[in-house]
């Protein structure tokens, strides 16, 4: 039999639709499935207000009420830091408690999420070019053969300070770790298509206009050849290796059309998701070594099947709509 406690709104409403009959409160508790001392209390009203049992709390609602406040004011706060600060507002309480605290009012403790910093004139840039590919279609995307250079580490466990955020928070711009671009350093090019990956190049030193052309010479003509043949379209961002005049020369003597980018745009790039579910497969790798980080880079690479590539692809005018809805600012993946 059920305890008073839990009588539902609707038992109780049909306690006193049967007691308004003229039932018993045996008869009512057979009814409904209670016990009948649960039927009595509830008739008696002895059920509302029981007294409750447990530690007193050791806050008040004042107290937390600072707490949040302070929460609010800074989210790049260890848990240390919220303590201190409360400590000094008057409130003495142990780091359990902060916790608690913050846990209550919806807050978790999360990696925030990194988004590149851009400027007034950059948005407006991201703005107009999203608005000009507004309507391509999926079949005008799938000619597009992204490209893009990474950075992979052999150490993946400093992922940097922690922000305090509720459910829905995590694209809030004060819950936000802005980027800047990454300096130069051995990277990891490769490109992407509907139809699937290309062959990986291993970078070492800096990239010039140069190097960069070799790349394009020997990974970036055999990666069109596999996935396309002749007619497609290649993206590249704005890095200086890129936009050099020589490497425009090279790709006018090519014959091979390049996508207009606006700068500091990596979340508009499909190929930003393939790096990320790559670096998530070399955490459970762990490579010890250079060639250990080598040999695992290219079996998460060459693990993505194409299906992945072309669902990435079926996202972009979704994408686009994101930029323009968020009038050029960054975007998800």
């Amino acid at each position: 039999m059920g305890k008073t406690a839990d009588l539902t709104a609707v038992q109780k409403a049909i306690i006193d639709t049967l007691k308004q009959e003229g039932k018993t409160q045996k008869a009512i508790s057979e009814r409904i499935g209670c016990s009948q001392s649960a039927v009595s209390r509830h008739l008696s009203g002895k059920s509302v207000g029981r007294k409750k049992f447990g530690r007193k709390r050791c806050t008040t609602r004042r107290g937390d009420r600072t707490l949040r406040k302070i929460v609010e004011k800074e989210r790049f706060q260890t848990l240390g830091d919220l303590r201190k600060q409360w400590t000094e507002s008057g409130v003495e309480t142990s780091r359990a408690t902060v916790y608690r605290r913050v846990q209550e009012m919806g807050y978790r403790c999360r990696i925030p999420q990194v988004k590149p910093l851009l400027n007034q004139k950059q948005r407006q840039k991201r703005l107009t070019w999203a608005t000009e590919k507004q309507h391509w279609t999926v079949a005008q995307w799938s000619k597009v053969l992204f490209s893009d250079e990474s950075k992979f580490c052999i150490s993946f466990g400093n992922q940097g300070a922690r922000v305090w955020r509720k459910t829905g928070e995590r694209e809030m711009p004060k819950c936000l770790k802005s980027s800047v671009k990454y300096p130069q350093s051995v990277m990891v090019w490769g490109a992407m298509s509907a139809a699937g990956v290309g062959p990986l190049c291993f970078i070492k030193g800096r990239v010039n206009a140069a190097s960069y052309q070799e790349i394009l010479e020997h990974f970036m003509l055999p990666s069109a050849e596999k996935l396309y043949g002749d007619d497609f379209i290649f993206q590249h961002d704005l890095a200086p290796a890129h936009s050099a005049k020589t490497t425009g020369k090279w790709f006018t003597d090519h014959g091979i059309t390049v996508l207009n980018w606006p700068a500091n745009s990596p979340d508009l790039n499909p190929i930003e998701n393939l790096w990320d579910i790559v670096k998530r497969k070399l955490r459970d790798a762990r490579p010890n070594t250079l060639d250990e980080l080598k040999a695992a880079i290219e079996a998460s690479w060459a693990s993505i099947t194409p299906q992945q590539c072309h669902r990435l692809i079926t996202s972009m005018p979704r994408c686009i709509e994101a930029v323009i809805s968020a009038k050029g600012f960054p975007t998800k993946y």
